[in-house]
């Protein structure tokens, strides 16, 4: 028998070798984060937010908590742009300047404090947020709390810095538009207009601090893009979602991604 051309035999050789197995798990790793980006794009088409919850422990899986969360800010910014462009008639552009005042720095300095955390710690952070969220978001709503653009305002600077940390607070946005009087169509979309503004401050800060390499920046752009065609699919859905459907699709997010957040972190 033959060695191979230009090599030798490797005793014990059995399988495809290490190089080949880490391209096939990168293939396996990309087509997962793509078909969940589509599932979480359109649900997040559909109830104004969620996406970030549902795709971000696939992330971490894939990539890891440090390079899951600036992933997730380039995802995010595609899929609320996404989210405009489907309902741009209905943007209320004054409700998006208050909100956007305040939570456009305060963001910058949450993505800045993530970064000095330790990455098991942020693992478990986001878990427990996300299953916070799920009796917080219904306090919210059961007190029927009505808002103005000054509460916008005083409540975009706390929401932006949580941005900055623990990747998504539409489970909070939304009740506070939502307060402001916006529905439907014009809550989805001042909704990710502003989650669009802090979003993009999120990743300038990310680059700026070197968290953003060319790397990251690609498959952040990748991910995006299935976010972005679920949820152009999403809108032909929205005026028939009710109420009670609406709320149990964000508890589920909620409940699965959370649980999800806290076993990763102690594997």
């Amino acid at each position: 028998m033959r060695p191979p051309p230009g090599g030798r035999f490797v005793s014990g050789a059995v399988g495809p070798t290490r190089p080949a197995r880490e391209l096939t798990n990168a293939r396996v790793d990309i087509a997962l984060v793509l078909i969940v980006g589509l599932v979480a794009g359109t649900i997040g088409g559909i109830v104004g937010f969620g996406s970030s919850i549902m795709l971000l422990p696939v992330l971490v899986i894939a990539y890891g908590p440090r390079l899951a969360v600036p992933i997730m800010a380039i995802a995010s910014v595609m899929g609320n742009l996404a989210r405009i462009l489907a309902w741009w008639r209905a943007v209320d552009w004054r409700a998006c300047a208050a909100y956007s005042i305040t939570a456009i720095p305060c963001a910058a300095l949450g993505a800045r404090t993530l970064l000095a955390l330790p990455p098991k710690w942020v693992e478990v952070a986001l878990g427990l947020f996300f299953l916070a969220m799920i009796p917080t978001r219904r306090w919210l709503i059961a007190h029927d709390l009505r808002v103005n653009r000054w509460h916008l305002a005083m409540a975009g600077g706390l929401i932006g810095f949580l941005t900055g940390i623990v990747v998504s607070t539409g489970p909070i946005n939304a009740p506070l538009f939502l307060a402001y009087g916006l529905t439907k169509g014009a809550f989805i979309a001042t909704e990710a207009a502003g989650s669009l503004a802090v979003y993009i401050s999120k990743a300038i800060a990310f680059r700026t601090l070197g968290a953003l390499p060319a790397e990251v920046l690609v498959q952040g752009l990748v991910t995006g893009s299935s976010l972005m065609v679920g949820t152009m699919f999403a809108k032909r859905f929205v005026l028939h979602l009710g109420p009670q459907h609406f709320r149990f699709i964000m508890d589920a997010l909620l409940l699965v991604s959370g649980v999800a957040m806290v076993w990763a972190a102690f594997e």
